[in-house]
């Protein structure tokens, strides 16, 4: 079973997904420029949302690369010696997860070391951690005898080390208690034992029309000028644009509940908290300069069986041009609905389970799936969650 989601959202002109070159990002689709807000964009503003927490009741996970500060805070909370604690940390998360970065410091006179951390960004839950401190803790006299020096020399590893890294990857593979993991994966290139197959994969966001790119030449003002001094304190020029984006995701429920370790209840809700995550979580780039803050104008959520998944980008391979006073919403909603009627035709609905339309303006007019429109948000994640309890998914 899938659970798919595909929204139409204009914004104001804004600059929500920045380039190398500090423009915003664009694609070529159709044969014509469009505006683009990547995957990886949405993914950051959906999982960080304070919507995804509130609604899956679990912790968000932390993907970082100052992982030893992490598991080092609850073994220093259970009054073991900080230079214990560092040499056991640095140790295990070698051994358990990645090699370490140990930045130098540039004077004399400070510290050398001023950071120690992973090579690369680790995607760990708070209850992982917990489950790694309390086998440290547990294990803890047995591990600092391990590293005592021997013959003079320290050990470069410690066997109690290696003995718990292979038994916590057994208790952790393939499996997590965090929502947001679960949903988007993790991979670790050194430790391909820890990697989770994502249930949750996320499109870039294309524009259904064509868009010219635009600049800002801007002025800032010194207050404290003497009054014979006229001009401004600086200039600078930054890009933006304003665009109707279509945006599509698509969730393998089985994945979810398999890497929720068989928690259908918390998949559910994870489920619950990914659409409304989705829809209210907005990029940040450059928003104190646009604040961009606009809801979706059309939600489609479609629960189906297996089968072939349904991106509608190709609506707007030619791209939608506004006609007198319609604007750009309109008329991407009337190309979306005209080629959801095409797929239906041509491919059937025998997959489909669910199917909840809901638009913002009672003027957006639906033909295709006026059947299933509804009249709020409530209604479609009701609709969602029906559809996956009917077929004992949620059980």
């Amino acid at each position: 079973m899938f659970i798919e989601l595909h929204l139409l959202q204009n914004f104001v002109p804004a600059n929500l997904n920045r380039d190398d070159t500090g423009n915003p990002k664009d694609t070529e689709f159709g044969g014509q420029r469009r505006a683009r807000i990547s995957s990886q964009c949405f993914k950051r503003a959906i999982r960080t949302n304070q919507v995804f927490a509130n609604t899956t009741q679990v912790p968000l996970a932390n993907r970082t690369k100052w992982m030893v500060d992490l598991l080092s805070r609850p073994l220093l909370d259970a009054n073991k010696p900080p230079e214990d604690v560092t040499e056991v940390v640095e140790k295990f998360i070698t051994e358990h997860f990645s090699k370490l970065e140990t930045k130098k410091s540039k004077k004399e006179d400070e510290e050398a070391n001023i950071s120690t951390k992973t090579a690369v960004l680790l995607f760990v839950g708070q209850d992982e951690v917990n489950q790694l401190a309390a086998a440290l803790l547990e294990n803890w006299d047995e591990i600092v005898e391990s590293l005592q020096p021997v013959k003079g020399k320290k050990p470069s590893s410690s066997p109690v080390l290696k003995r718990l890294s292979k038994e916590l990857e057994k208790m952790t593979k393939n499996g997590t208690a965090a929502p947001d993991i679960a949903l988007f994966g993790r991979m670790l290139a050194e430790k391909p034992s820890l990697n989770l197959e994502a249930a949750c994969q996320v499109a870039h966001a294309i524009s259904t029309h064509r868009i010219t790119m635009e600049m800002d030449y801007y002025t800032a003002v010194d207050d404290l000028n003497p009054a014979e001094e006229t001009g401004a304190g600086m200039v600078g020029f930054t890009g933006f644009n304003s665009a109707c984006f279509y945006r599509y995701a698509r969730i393998d429920w089985r994945q979810l509940v398999k890497n929720l370790n068989d928690d259908a209840p918390l998949a559910a809700r994870t489920v619950e908290g990914f659409i409304h995550s989705a829809i209210t979580a907005v990029p940040s780039g450059k928003q104190n300069s646009t604040a961009a803050h606009n809801p979706p104008s059309f939600i489609l959520a479609v629960v189906r069986e297996d089968g072939m998944g349904w991106n509608l980008a190709n609506a707007f391979e030619v791209p939608v041009y506004p006609k007198f006073d319609e604007g750009l919403v309109a008329p991407s909603l009337g190309k979306l609905d005209a080629y959801w009627a095409r797929l239906t035709d041509v491919y059937g609905d025998n997959t489909l389970t669910g199917v909840f339309a809901l638009t913002l303006d009672p003027d957006l007019s639906l033909k295709s799936l006026a059947d299933h429109q509804v009249q709020s948000l409530n209604e479609l994640m009701a609709g969602v969650q029906g559809a996956i309890s009917s077929n004992g998914a949620a059980a």
